[in-house]
């Protein structure tokens, strides 16, 4: 049995202040800070030991990452940061506050960019300075990876083809793998593991901070799963 945990970032300041983040870089808050360190904690009370980390190209999944390890006192030999593993690109709404879009746009509309399967938000303008193509971070992916605007099927289809071929390996191999990540690239792999239909997927909500411990046979198929703070926990929609 090989365990898989699954961790969105703890809050970032984006989070705080209500605003689409997708790519853009914000930073972990004082109390996204400190969930980091609780999944850490709650992680070292199971004695779960670590060879192989994933995370994304974006400060707040890797600086929870880091305050994760940090409380394990235990360092991961082997930490991949994949920008398959971002957040959904939210188009031209990021950086936006989401009640004030909600209000433009209404309530219904943004509902549907936010929580819809295949539906993406506006593209956002490639000379944006907000865009992708214009942050150095990215510099080193092929521009035409780098998305307008995404919807969770498309963060699906980034984030699972990553997910088989590198992360999956290990998992075959027996070795325990923790993933920091976010919400939407998390999202997806739910999705994948649990066989979450494009219908119900759209109510799945990932806390922050919380990890999510899943056990996998030798065939990966998930054994059992559970959020480790159980007053925190959110329901999974398993196979639905």
């Amino acid at each position: 049995m090989t365990k898989l945990i699954l961790l969105r970032h703890g809050q970032s300041q984006w989070n705080l202040e209500n605003r689409f983040t997708g790519w853009c870089d914000a930073d972990l808050t004082e109390q996204g800070i400190s969930e980091a360190k609780k999944a850490g904690y709650l992680i070292k009370k199971k004695n779960i030991i670590f060879n192989f980390a994933f995370t994304s190209f974006q400060k707040r999944a890797i600086k929870t990452l880091l305050n994760l390890i940090e409380e394990l006192d235990k360092p991961i030999k082997n930490v991949t940061k994949a920008w398959q593993l971002n957040e959904r690109h939210y188009g031209a709404l990021q950086g936006l506050n989401k009640a004030e879009m909600a209000t433009k746009y209404g309530e219904k509309q943004i509902m549907i960019w936010r929580r819809s399967f295949d539906t993406p938000p506006p593209p956002l303008d490639k000379k944006d300075p907000n865009h992708p193509m214009n942050m150095k971070i990215y510099s080193s992916i092929n521009p035409n990876d780098i998305p307008d605007t995404e919807s969770l099927k498309n963060t699906y289809e980034r984030s699972i083809p990553y997910f088989k071929s590198n992360i999956e390996p290990v998992l075959r191999s027996e070795q325990n793998v923790l993933v920091a990540a976010h919400g939407n690239s998390l999202r997806a792999i739910c999705k994948y593991l649990f066989d979450i239909s494009d219908k119900m997927i759209v109510k799945l909500e990932i806390p922050t901070g919380n990890p999510i411990e899943i056990d996998l046979d030798n065939k990966l198929k998930v054994i059992n799963y559970s959020y480790m703070d159980i007053t925190r926990a959110k329901e999974i929609y398993f196979n639905k």
